[in-house]
């Protein structure tokens, strides 16, 4: 899976919530630095080679939608960032949220018990 830049990403995020949708539709759901309408079309297509995007063709108007789920993409991104930051480590990883302060006892005894408890979990 190639990396996806941060508009990319909001994009994706964008089509895995509308399901499918043409770029006018993406445009609308942008909040913050709104890209010019080619320049999202531009960005979608880059993400079609990528292979996270397919379209069906209406005329000349296409509608996009993620070919990539997101639970694929997460976990891609996470086993990456794990490896690049964290040395492979999830009890690294899980020791900085906890020195940060991003996760709480409470937290971390809920994840302890899944561990334990696999099938109860579930």
């Amino acid at each position: 899976m190639q990396k996806l830049t941060n508009k990319e990403e909001e994009i994706m995020q964008i089509l895995w919530k509308l399901k499918k949708a043409f770029v006018k539709e993406i445009q609308a759901e942008i909040t913050e630095d709104q890209p010019h309408y080619n320049t999202l079309s531009t960005i979608v297509r880059n993400l079609e080679e990528k292979g996270y995007v397919s379209h069906n063709a209406f005329g000349n108007t296409h509608q996009y939608y993620a070919i990539v789920s997101i639970e694929d993409y997460r976990n891609g991104f996470m086993n990456t960032a794990i490896d690049n930051y964290f040395n492979s480590s999830y009890k690294s990883m899980v020791s900085f949220f906890a020195k940060e302060e991003k996760i709480s006892a409470a937290e971390l005894r809920e994840i302890l018990a899944m561990i334990e408890n696999p099938k109860e979990t579930k």
